[in-house]
């Protein structure tokens, strides 16, 4: 048997589970253009449209191989897509810092990782700024001031404002590429109190509305439960302080927070069941019409419903989509639940934000769908019978939070650093009470709101909210709740990704080879080593990676990007303690001696002056820009690289090498600083 004929034989034996693989090759494009580091020409992807039209024609042809002409077709679909996707979301952002005067409506009210309230504001006008160049949106942080003026409304204040920043270390999380598709273009705070300049208008009834369930929600049910609540409901998270969401995080319980595919669910299946069942209390009714598809109607409009109050954010969207192709094939007499409808919603979620491919939501929420629906079909498929009737729904639920957790652990650690020890147990404890009392009650509360006895679901609600709070406290409480691990390298998520499809898209014993990529990605993980020195792009900070762990030059300042730098180190240490680490050269200014070269960070005039007596291979880190024989880096000269780290060799990376020049970095050509910077550490590398 030739190779040609044993591989056709084993692609057909997938004939009917190859659709699948559509959104896994769609995606893998998408993330080839997000991996470039030079944007690609307008020629360059019209060739590569019409290559993909060509293979897609080719795909049609009567031959066993030829459907494999998908593959090509749809990798270069993917990075039309995504080109296509970037300019199209193309809008203003700020190339300087801006103080004065702005004035825009409110779209969106949040809090920001300091617990500051947050307007997003779009129509925005800046003084001396032309239309052409002023964002469309902003984003400004509140310094006090807790009374928001409600969406829709127009306020001005004065403000400082920002570009979005680059990432905190070459290779990290780019803040600028969430905010370009978010045409998110200038981020900033103010201190003076923001004032209404025109009362919101009848163009926004959807967001007055949200907003109103919010402050009824907060003002009827007590403390943190009412923020948890408006939440839940409206999607307005600006009433959960930043105690509460830090509980939830460490207790694996922030999913319950955000809208997502989970309360979607939860909502859409129980209108579904209390639909069905109700019609099926009446007999004329039960056996005329077709009580199934009608309640399939009923919770697509709950959940369309449930999209539009929520204020449709891409998670909430994501998850709409999900259960909209599951209730579609109900009423298409299709089986709802297979990896079929999974990849349709996921077709549809990459054909319309293929951006949101990044993002850890995308990944986790797919990710468990996908694994769930394998479980359950693998054990419906060996007919295994989960115990007596009455423990069918206990052991489900066991499954269902341990096969979720275990497929969604490896994203959401390689995402955000922290491994929940107790997650399983916290979720065992709050997702039945969610389902069953906090969805039923907010239901219950809806339908009795015309005739004045919503009380009665909300005392309900309340009980459930109070619940999970508790159960979230308690659980984060418990010594060892949390630990973190490292960021991985940059193979790691797409060999752990790639192995997980092919485990669980693949038909047959072969889908076994899916856990060689996957333990290769573990391994790569476990032996990942951070950098060993990273410089922040302000100048603010400096970090040396010692046999403690990594040593802050500054104490107090630059408190973000000192925690992201700790969290990717693995490191449970905080700024002060970090701080502490770090033994201080003459004159008390943080000094490091490399093969080499000698690094001093010297932040603000009086320290820069203290290391006025650097020598030329010096390097001097500093906020200030001051006239000095020594090599020195500021903000103005950081801007051209961003953030940079450093090995004790001499290697260097920053972060416009990591990233390149793509449309929403912005980087300014390098100057003689950085040219030397370059000469100097491949002096040192070749010592």
């Amino acid at each position: 048997m030739g190779l040609g004929t044993a591989a056709s034989n084993v692609l057909q034996g997938q004939r009917g589970n190859l659709f699948p693989w559509v959104p896994v090759f769609l995606g893998t494009g998408i993330a080839i253009y997000f991996s470039l580091k030079v944007e690609p020409s307008a020629t360059g992807i019209a060739v590569l449209a019409a290559a993909s039209m060509l293979f897609a024609a080719c795909a049609l042809i009567r031959h066993a191989l030829a459907f494999l002409c998908w593959v090509p077709a749809l990798l270069a679909a993917g990075i039309c897509l995504a080109f296509a996707r970037t300019h199209l979301v193309a809008a203003p952002v700020l190339d300087f810092r801006y103080y004065g005067p702005v004035e825009g409506r409110v779209v969106a009210v949040d809090r920001s990782p300091t617990d500051a309230l947050r307007l997003t504001l779009d129509e925005v006008r800046l003084d001396r700024v032309s239309q052409e160049k002023t964002p469309a949106l902003v984003r400004i942080s509140l310094k006090g001031q807790e009374d928001i003026p409600p969406p829709g409304a127009r306020v001005m204040t004065t403000a400082h404002l920002l570009p979005p920043q680059g990432p905190v270390e070459p290779g990290g999380f780019d803040f600028r590429r969430h905010a370009w598709f978010k045409q998110l273009g200038g981020l900033g705070y103010t201190r003076v109190p923001v004032l209404l300049a025109e009362a919101p208008g009848d163009d926004k009834p959807v967001e007055r509305l949200r907003r109103a369930l919010a402050q009824y929600l907060q003002k009827r049910l007590p403390g943190e439960t009412g923020g948890f609540a408006a939440a839940v409901t409206a999607g307005d998270r600006s009433g959960v302080g930043e105690e509460t969401l830090t509980a939830l995080r460490q207790s694996n319980l922030a999913h319950l927070l955000a809208i997502s595919g989970l309360h979607m669910g939860l909502l859409t299946g129980f209108v579904f069941s209390a639909m069905r069942t109700l019609m099926c209390l009446v007999p004329w009714v039960a056996l005329r019409w077709p009580v199934k598809k009608l309640a399939a109607v009923a919770a697509l409009a709950a959940g369309g419903g449930y999209l539009m109050l929520s204020g449709g954010n891409v998670a909430t969207e994501r998850a709409f989509v999900m259960v909209a192709v599951m209730f579609g094939a109900v009423l298409l007499n299709r089986r709802a639940i297979t990896l079929r409808a999974v990849a349709v919603a996921a077709l549809i979620v990459l054909l319309r934000r293929p951006e949101s491919l990044l993002s850890p939501g995308f990944q986790m929420s797919f990710a468990a769908t996908a694994a769930l629906v394998a479980v359950f079909a693998a054990l419906r498929d060996g007919q295994v019978q989960l115990g007596p009737r009455w423990l069918r729904p206990v052991l489900a639920l066991v499954i269902s939070s341990a096969v979720a957790g275990a497929a969604t652990a490896p994203f959401a650690a390689a995402h955000f650093n922290t491994i929940p020890h107790y997650g399983l147990l916290a979720n065992l404890l709050s997702v039945p009470v969610m389902g069953t009392v906090v969805i039923p009650a907010a239901v219950l509360a809806l339908t009795l709101a015309p005739f004045g006895l919503e009380w009665i679901g909300l005392a309900a609600m309340q009980w459930g909210m109070d619940w999970i709070l508790w159960v979230a406290r308690t659980v984060s409480g418990f010594d060892g709740s949390v630990s973190r691990v490292a960021a991985p390298g940059p193979w790691v998520l797409p060999l752990l990704a790639g192995g997980f499809i092919f485990a669980v898209v693949w038909q047959g014993r072969l889908r076994l080879a899916g856990l060689l990529p996957a333990a290769c990605a573990f391994a790569l993980w476990f032996i990942a080593e951070r950098p060993d020195i990273l410089i922040a792009d302000s100048g603010g900070l400096v970090g040396v990676m010692g046999p403690e762990g990594r040593a802050l030059s500054r104490a107090k300042g630059q408190g973000f990007t000192a925690e992201i730098w700790l969290e990717n180190d693995g490191d449970l240490a905080s700024q002060p303690d970090a701080a502490a680490r770090w033994v201080a050269g003459p004159g008390s200014l943080p000094v490091w001696q490399g093969a080499g070269f000698r690094l001093v960070h010297a932040p603000g005039k009086r320290k820069l002056s203290a290391a006025s007596n650097c020598k030329d291979d010096d390097i001097v880190i500093s906020t200030v820009a001051e006239s000095s024989n020594c090599l020195l880096l500021t903000p103005a000269v950081m801007r051209q690289t961003g953030s940079i780290s450093l090995t004790r060799s001499g290697g260097l990376l920053t972060a416009r090498d990591a990233a390149g020049e793509r449309p929403w970095t912005g980087w300014q050509p390098e100057g003689q600083e950085i040219r030397r910077l370059r000469l100097l550490l491949n002096r040192a590398r070749g010592q």
